[in-house]
């Protein structure tokens, strides 16, 4: 029930992007119709891209708490299988708010909050070192 639930919600959050895009388009459309220059019609065509732009971002950020959510439910319904997951009446952050050292509703692990940087363990070639000295 809970994938069903979450495609219509992506479909909604999906209609509600398109509907954004097309106000942000009709709104361009008006604002270059009173422009007198070509400055004001490039700053109306900028502020459009920037409309699309959050409307896509607020699409992602809904599919991404659609996922979370489906998630944290399969995780509620098999809490005798899987373990499990108490939050002791915290809410777990949702994705863009920018919380950070919280836990992570989709791993259950915690962010790191230290601003140190961690090395890769192979080369940024891909490919780890081989054992055999070959290459």
């Amino acid at each position: 029930m809970q994938p069903i639930r979450e495609k219509v919600s992506n479909a909604a959050a999906a209609g509600k992007e398109h509907v954004d895009i097309f106000k942000a388009k009709a709104e361009e459309k008006a604002e270059k119709a009173v422009a007198r220059t070509s400055e004001e019609k490039r700053i109306a065509e900028e502020v459009r891209k920037a409309k699309e732009a959050q409307a896509k971002m607020e699409l992602h950020e809904a599919k991404a708490r659609h996922a979370a959510e489906t998630l944290q439910s399969k995780q509620t319904y098999l809490g005798g299988i899987v373990g499990p997951h108490h939050h002791h009446g915290t809410t777990p952050p949702m994705v863009g708010t920018g919380q950070v050292g919280q836990q992570n509703p989709v791993m259950g692990s915690t962010v790191p909050t230290t601003g140190g940087t961690v090395a890769p363990s192979h080369p940024l070639g891909g490919y780890p070192p081989t054992h055999h000295g070959h290459i």
